[in-house]
């Protein structure tokens, strides 16, 4: 078999195992709907407890001081390899083709018909699916009408989505947030297929998905940076919308994350 139908790797799943896994994840999903946005809270703690409980490093021992120092010159930091700064607010400026090419190059087979690609999965199952959105209706180079694109790593090809999608229905399932970020111009979509994880590695697989769309959205977050794009990881969205957008089964497809791509906008 040439290739294999998504739906064949249910063939092999312990049952037991997928409705556990489906029943954690669903637990951690969202809902950014204008209906609940009166009635829904993540929390009751005010501004001064999360600034205090958000952004420190977790000290074992607080009251006693055993610590060693990390020794590093301005020569040592210049070298560092780090991604930039999540963006704030993006500009609607048009993204070039050629540049989303570059942008996923790390993610395609390193040759030809290989398997291996610039980031490490469990057993080469590669769970995670990658699918572009299109965010604006300035990118206008894009060859192809559809506005979603999904990433074939092996073939080294983007597969068109069959579905026809309002660019209005793209952006209210990924942007529907009351955070005003701007609007970047393309929003990449992290989806582990959890059968092909969980056939292999059972329960443990879930989290192998997980360590997948880290390493795959730290790649992109550099390559972004050689570029000069700007990025931003982002989990305000509901899952639900995402795979109807997809027209993906949520039950088989999770999304993990949203990257959104773009320009900065340029403040003054």
């Amino acid at each position: 078999m040439k290739n294999i139908p998504h739906d064949y790797y249910l063939r092999f799943l312990d049952h037991s195992v997928y409705d556990a896994v489906l029943e954690f994840h669903c637990k951690g999903n969202f809902i950014f709907h204008e209906a609940f946005q009166a009635c829904t809270g993540l929390h009751s703690l005010d501004q001064k407890r999360l600034k205090q409980l958000t952004g420190n490093e977790l000290v074992l021992y607080p009251d006693m001081d055993i610590t060693v120092e990390l020794d590093f010159s301005e020569e040592d930091r210049a070298s560092w390899l780090y991604r930039n700064e999540s963006c704030e607010k993006f500009s609607p400026e048009p993204l070039a083709f050629k540049s989303l090419n570059k942008l996923v190059a790390p993610l395609v087979s390193r040759s030809i018909g290989g398997n291996k690609r610039g980031y490490p999965s469990a057993g080469a199952l590669y769970p995670v699916e990658i699918f572009v959105c299109s965010l604006t209706d300035y990118n206008t180079d894009w060859p192809t009408h559809g506005n979603i694109l999904h990433l074939l790593p092996k073939s080294r090809k983007f597969e068109v989505l069959q579905k026809k999608v309002d660019l209005e229905d793209v952006k209210a399932a990924i942007l529907n947030s009351p955070q005003e970020i701007g609007l970047p111009s393309l929003a990449i979509i992290y989806a582990v297929y959890i059968p092909k994880n969980l056939f292999k590695y059972r329960y443990r697989g879930y989290r192998m998905g997980l360590m997948e769309v880290g390493s795959i959205y730290m790649l992109i977050e550099i390559q972004a940076k050689q570029l000069g794009l700007a990025c931003r990881p982002w989990s305000a969205y509901t899952d639900s919308m995402v795979c109807k957008l997809l027209g993906v089964n949520p039950a088989l497809f999770f999304p993990v994350c949203v990257h959104l791509i773009g320009k900065q906008h340029e403040t003054g």
